[in-house]
């Protein structure tokens, strides 16, 4: 996971457009505790804020870069 590196992992994904870095941006925001960011960029990527259950997110998110 991103632990902790949240700079970082903004950088990566805040430059990118497409809805797959609108849902990682979400969940950046969500690791970090900003759930007011995350919920605005889960609406960009069209998907549902993420539950209590950020592993299973982390999941499906890396399921979808690899199917990309």
């Amino acid at each position: 996971m991103i632990a902790g590196a949240w700079q970082e992992a903004h950088e990566i994904v805040q430059d990118q457009d497409s809805a797959l870095a609108a849902w990682l941006h979400g969940i950046v925001h969500t690791f970090e505790g900003d759930l007011d960011n995350a919920r605005y960029w889960y609406g960009q990527a069209e998907k549902p804020v993420a539950s209590s259950e950020l592993t299973r997110e982390w999941d499906a998110i890396a399921k979808s870069l690899l199917a990309a």
